[in-house]
């Protein structure tokens, strides 16, 4: 599965979060390190789900960069 993963730069790196996976977070210091942090938050909060017995959500949220005079 694909997921949309939304990053904002903090104040001390950056923090990624799963729109469709409720409470599926990661921050680091750098981009890269926190892309490799929210991948790792995937498979474990989907595993986490599974052993729980419940409904994995589809991917379902959608993105688009919106320019605003």
């Amino acid at each position: 599965m694909t997921y949309l993963v939304l990053y904002e730069k903090t104040e001390t790196g950056y923090s990624a979060y799963v729109p469709d996976l409720e409470g599926c977070i990661a921050s680091g210091s750098t981009k890269e390190e926190v892309t490799q942090l929210i991948k790792e938050a995937i498979t474990f909060h989907i595993e986490g789900m599974q052993e729980e017995g419940l409904i994995i959500p589809e991917p379902a949220t959608e993105s688009a960069l919106l320019e605003v005079a």
